[in-house]
């Protein structure tokens, strides 16, 4: 089917057929934000599952793997377990893992964290004059992850176009798939 067709089809919907692939489209992405929320409460993570940017926890992770997130406030910080975490100043979190504990008498702890492939520790990273980080920073913990599946994200962002053409075809695919 060419796109001239596509067009004419979408032409000669009356007004209640494209009314309802408006709604069956608009469910479709309500149900995504439910079932995102959904698990935000489940692991209790501002964001349950996030994507490797970078080499910087090679081999343990490489870029495009999806990581999957639980932050339950019960649980301490270990060191060697693999934190998400984010540093005033920047929007997207980093994921390394923890290095060294710093605990008080008091019960607060403070932790430093390192990239697996990285030479030196993240104190270049965090915000300036910070030292440690807390537990508040802190996005998730690494459970789990399937890796490269977040490739496609990676290549979203970085070729806009790419993202355009996914979204173009995603829409025909809705178009020629109706009832």
């Amino acid at each position: 089917m060419d796109v001239a067709t596509l067009f004419d089809d979408v032409k000669r919907m009356n007004k209640r057929q494209f009314l309802y692939q408006v709604l069956s489209f608009g469910m479709i992405v309500s149900s995504a934000l439910m079932i995102w929320k959904g698990l935000m409460v489940v692991t209790g993570s501002e964001s349950p599952i996030v994507v490797v940017l970078s080499g910087s926890m090679e081999p343990a992770f490489h870029r495009g793997d999806l990581l999957f997130l639980t932050n339950y406030p019960e649980e301490p910080v270990r060191v060697g377990e693999i934190v998400v975490f984010k540093v005033d100043g920047r929007d997207i979190p980093i994921v390394h893992r923890v290095l060294k504990l710093h605990e008080k008498k008091n019960g607060t702890v403070k932790f430093l964290t390192k990239g697996d492939n990285n030479s030196v520790d993240d104190r270049g990273l965090y915000a300036p004059g910070q030292l440690w980080l807390t537990k508040s920073d802190v996005v998730g913990r690494a459970r789990g992850f399937l890796p490269y599946v977040g490739m496609v994200t990676i290549l979203m962002n970085e070729y806009p176009k790419f993202k355009y053409a996914v979204l173009a075809c995603l829409g025909l695919y809705v178009l020629v798939h109706r009832e």
